[in-house]
């Protein structure tokens, strides 16, 4: 099953994180389709924090374009800092609050991720 995989070593300004995210999103809408679904694995085992105003446009942006495009769950990586782990709580928490939600589901390895973004597909 096809797959986009997003990758952080670091931190990223908001510019940066969005650009990242905006590119790897738009990439998925013009690829994903109701016949062929596609996944979501963020890897964020080095992310770094994530600035507010790019928390912002993943709860207002990111996740209507994704939710419209067809995405349903994104399978992250969990990271290794507390600097990313708060950041992903905060996205998971934030997005699960919302009217319109993605689900969220941790994994402990890359590879781990892409068989649970390959298994939510499936179970589609």
């Amino acid at each position: 099953m096809p797959c986009v995989i997003t990758q952080w070593h670091g931190f990223a300004n908001q510019a940066e994180f969005i650009a990242l995210q905006g590119a790897a999103l738009h990439y998925y809408e013009q690829h994903s389709t109701p016949a062929t679904p596609w996944g979501w694995v963020g890897d964020v085992r080095q992310m770094g924090a994530i600035p507010e105003g790019a928390q912002r446009w993943l709860q207002e942006e990111f996740n209507p374009r994704a939710l419209t495009a067809g995405l349903r769950v994104v399978s992250v990586v969990v990271a290794e800092t507390i600097f990313g782990r708060i950041a992903t709580q905060r996205y998971a928490e934030r997005t699960a609050s919302s009217a319109a939600t993605l689900g969220v589901t941790y994994y402990p390895s890359l590879a781990a991720a892409k068989v649970g973004a390959r298994r939510d597909l499936l179970a589609r």
